[in-house]
């Protein structure tokens, strides 16, 4: 795979960072009536690039790109550059058809992304040649590299992908999926060079997993509350501390995916209510998402302080 240098020094840095921390996505900040707050998300956002991850995804799904308009986006994207000052890429999350996924590159590119995580279409079903079509329209009206999402109707075959691989500015894919057999095909099937990473949701739970077919990276929704246990895991994922990773996911991670599973939405609802409870300035979910329910909160806090505890940190 050859690329421009702009591309391959930004495929680098992401390689770089993979390697060394977790990826960060960060939550977006709403005041309680829901409308943006810039000042709380540049306090989260710096707060979370301090504690050293290895790149930075503003405006994804854990923040709540869904719900942005595109005065809001601009605002998130804009902060979240200036926050990284250069110290780690940012990845900004673009969406829904191509038309409109194009409309927030421009914004991103403006606001100066390093590059994109085109997230999975809007509502419809669509076949293999739609889906490499669809990053090929995006590809091309854009000098930002994307990195594709696999996840809910986006699913590549092998053959597929390898047309998505040889289109001139993606640089890696993002899967959800968690289907090793798919995966495994689709790193065979890659150019030299290409990147992935585990994006299921709780990643640490299938982290183990993922490496076992070549893919160690992985993005941590728990780093945007507790990069102390975020980390404290990636340490012990890269360092072979098997009886670290493994009491992390049975006291920790395992209670947290069974209180994440109780009610639709909580992937993101359960995340910024536990940033709050550590007085993070994230503000409520804006709907259709809910926030957690008083007895769901009471427990949500007796596991973030167990957690913290487990890797000497408190609340």
């Amino acid at each position: 795979m050859t690329l421009d240098p702009g591309t391959a020094d930004t495929a680098r840095r992401l390689r770089d960072g993979m390697a060394h921390g977790v990826l960060s996505f960060p939550l977006t900040s709403f005041h309680d009536d829901g409308t943006l707050d810039p000042d709380g998300f540049r306090a989260h956002v710096a707060a979370q690039i301090a504690t050293g991850p290895g790149a930075v995804f503003p405006a994804c799904g854990t923040g709540e790109f869904f719900s942005l308009d595109e005065d809001e986006y601009r605002q998130v994207v804009t902060i979240a550059v200036q926050e990284a000052g250069g110290r780690v890429p940012v990845v900004a999350g673009i969406g829904y058809g191509w038309a409109q996924a194009v409309r927030f590159a421009r914004i991103a590119e403006e606001a100066g992304a390093d590059a994109l995580l085109v997230l999975p279409h809007y509502l419809v079903a669509a076949p293999q040649d739609g889906l490499v079509a669809q990053l090929e329209q995006i590809a091309a009206r854009t000098s930002l590299p994307l990195i594709a999402y696999q996840r809910g109707q986006v699913a590549f075959s092998a053959g597929a992908f390898r047309r998505v691989a040889g289109i001139p500015g993606v640089i890696g894919l993002k899967d959800g999926h968690s289907d090793l057999d798919r995966l495994q095909r689709l790193t065979l099937a890659a150019p030299e060079g290409f990147l992935f990473f585990n994006g299921a949701s709780t990643a640490e739970i299938q982290a183990r997993a993922y490496a076992t077919v070549g893919v160690p990276a992985y993005s941590s929704a728990v780093h945007a509350f507790a990069p102390e246990i975020a980390n404290a895991f990636f340490a012990a994922l890269r360092d072979g501390d098997h009886g670290t990773v493994e009491k992390l996911l049975r006291d920790f991670y395992v209670p947290l995916v069974e209180l994440r599973d109780r009610v639709p939405g909580y992937a993101v609802s359960l995340v910024k209510a536990a940033a709050r409870l550590r007085g993070r300035p994230v503000g409520p979910v804006r709907a259709p998402l809910t926030d957690p329910s008083a007895a769901d909160l009471a427990d949500l806090e007796l596991l973030l302080t167990s957690g913290l505890d487990l890797v000497g940190a408190d609340l």
